[in-house]
């Protein structure tokens, strides 16, 4: 430890804790920790983002697909600051993520100094795990350890405030004295699974349902073969919210798909027609698309106790791991031999799959944006990693991206920030080179943060072991998702000024930094486009010219909607005629799916 600086020190404290990347940008209120990471020559790499807020969500995509811990790193006042959002994400989605920030002077604190920022009170919230400054070079070894372990043992966030002035300064261990700690690393997740009278309740409710949902989320991610054992036993149907996509294949023909305002049909019947749910890892927040209250029986699996029957009156609460929870509580369900409920919810999933090909294949100007979704589903590899932005393309990436085993997909879910998709899958890249990633953007998304982050890719796509990294941009020129909002949820027509949006090349725009670009405006050369993208030698922006008039149909209309919806056309909508055409051939790809319109 001689000769040590307190920055040194650190460096090889995240080191010993198993950290290997740092996603970040630098600035002089971190710099001795920037001169640390020089000299431990390689041992932990920074990986260079464009924006302190894309690389926290950087890190918190890399807790999503490697497990953790993510750690980002920005300088002292606007550096730290602009973390915020992306730590959001984080907590909201339950990742361990450490963000480490610089600060101003000890000496300087106080003073209404350069870039002082109270920035303990600024994390407060957010770092729901530990906040804390560092003070004196023996305080840093248990900070260090302390967060990490709270980030993982919590799936939380955690940040660490080292002052510019103390992280230069010679690093000594903790006295042995009072008012002094000695801290230790090291943390292993322990089994947690409810005791046996609570799974015999579960069991007891799940036996004696005759129509069994299952909606599984994030936490059943680890449990794929439980929740198909389970389902099989009870001939349940299941459904399942976005941050849950890939914990179930979609080729099961009882899965029904995503649940609520993005979600299927069949997700909706499966929900409004059970007697009995069981939930399993999920914090799908919208109680509209679940059971009516006294309509079903409910068993809920969480490990997070806070998250237990917070969304449905839940009959019985298990506080467990989702795929130990299931072991355990599957020898304890009896077999159902009536199969009609199962057979009813296949015939709603097949009835479905019908209506989606014809809402896809149906003609738009100049491009249907199902269409680019739903060509790219079949061709995508079979270990792919796909990341989507807010907005409109999550409609598309719930319902027309089908996951088979293998995959893994993302995005922000309970922020439902704008701007996630691309440094998630320049995050994905990071933990798994070696498999292709495809992220799906619509184009505010792009200019408000990612194209920026497009240098990145430039910058280390090189280093991968795969070069297929596919950013798929949708461009119609319209904020989509909050345009429909206004018509169908405000009863507003579209107010063009805050809706309406630049035409930007974005494929030139890829093109002007080394990458390839690739532009579509034609309905058949959206298969062919996929095909040359994910073939290509480096990586690609394929930008579709997709019509905004094609309407985000809920699975279920409700009156108040409709109403919305006319009282938005009455009012002089700018883009009427548009969108009552799409919406007459997406009603009638519903009401009619052998339907065909190729006019």
């Amino acid at each position: 430890m001689n000769n040590m600086t307190v920055s040194d020190y650190f460096v090889e404290r995240l080191y010993q804790w198993g950290v290997r990347r740092i996603y970040g940008y630098p600035g002089d209120g971190i710099n001795g920790v920037f001169g640390a990471l020089n000299r431990a020559d390689g041992k932990i790499r920074f990986i260079q983002a464009r924006h302190e807020e894309m690389a926290a969500f950087m890190a918190s995509a890399d807790a999503k697909f490697g497990g953790g811990p993510g750690v980002c790193i920005a300088t002292s006042g606007p550096g730290a600051s602009h973390l915020v959002t992306g730590l959001y994400d984080a907590r909201l989605d339950h990742m361990p993520v450490l963000a480490i920030c610089g600060q101003q002077a000890r000496t300087a604190m106080g003073a209404h100094y350069q870039q002082e920022v109270d920035l303990a009170s600024l994390f407060k919230d957010v770092a729901g795990a530990f906040v804390q400054q560092a003070a004196a070079p023996a305080q840093v070894r248990h900070l260090v350890d302390r967060a990490i372990r709270s980030a993982f043992a919590e799936r939380k966030v955690a940040v660490i405030i080292l002052p510019n002035d103390l992280q230069d300064e010679p690093y000594n261990e903790p006295p042995r004295a009072h008012g002094a700690v000695r801290s230790g690393i090291g943390y292993s997740r322990p089994k947690v699974v409810p005791y046996e009278r609570e799974l015999q309740q579960a069991a007891e409710v799940l036996n004696a349902g005759n129509r069994v949902a299952i909606l599984v989320g994030a936490g059943a991610l680890d449990a794929t073969d439980e929740v198909i054992a389970v389902a099989e036993r009870l001939g349940a149907g299941a459904a399942k919210a976005l941050l849950g996509k890939a914990a179930l294949p979609d080729d099961l023909p009882w899965v029904t798909g995503s649940i609520g305002l993005l979600g299927t049909e069949p997700s909706y019947k499966l929900m409004t027609e059970c007697d009995t749910l069981l939930m399993i890892g999920s914090g799908f927040p919208y109680a509209e698309f679940l059971p009516e209250e006294g309509q079903a029986r409910g068993v809920q699996i969480d490990i997070n106790a806070d998250m237990l029957s917070i969304r449905y009156p839940m009959e019985v609460n298990l506080h467990g791991d989702a795929a130990e929870t299931l072991r355990a509580l599957l020898p304890l369900l009896e077999e159902k031999t009536d199969r009609g409920w199962r057979q009813q919810v296949e015939h709603w999933r097949g009835e479905w799959e019908r209506t989606l090909e014809a809402r896809a294949l149906a003609s738009a100007n100049p491009i249907n944006p199902q269409r680019v979704a739903w060509e790219l589903s079949p061709r995508l590899p079979d270990n792919a990693i796909i990341t989507c932005d807010s907005g409109s393309c999550a409609n598309w990436f719930a319902r027309d991206i089908k996951i088979r085993r293998g995959m893994r997909c993302s995005l922000s879910g309970g922020l439902a920030s704008m701007g996630a998709a691309v440094p998630y899958a320049i995050a994905a890249k990071f933990v798994h080179p070696d498999r292709p990633v495809v992220a799906l953007v619509g184009d505010g998304a792009m200019q408000m943060s990612n194209l920026a982050e497009l240098i990145t890719v430039a910058k280390y796509w090189r280093e991968w072991q795969n070069p297929h990294w596919v950013c798929c941009v949708f461009n119609n020129q319209d904020l989509n998702q909050v345009t429909w909002e206004q018509r169908v949820m405000q009863g507003d027509p579209k107010f063009a000024a805050s809706q309406d949006i630049p035409d930007v090349p974005y494929h030139r725009f890829a093109e002007s930094i080394g990458l390839k670009g690739i532009h579509v405006d034609r309905e058949d050369a959206v298969a062919a486009a996929w095909d040359e993208a994910l073939a290509a030698d480096r990586p690609v922006v394929i930008e579709f010219k997709t019509d905004p008039d094609v309407p985000p149909l809920p699975p279920h209309i409700k009156l108040e909607q409709a109403k919305a919806y006319l009282s938005a056309l009455w009012q002089g909508d700018p883009d009427r005629s548009g969108i009552i055409r799409q919406t007459a051939k997406q009603v009638l790809g519903s009401l009619m799916p052998g339907h065909r319109d190729r006019q």
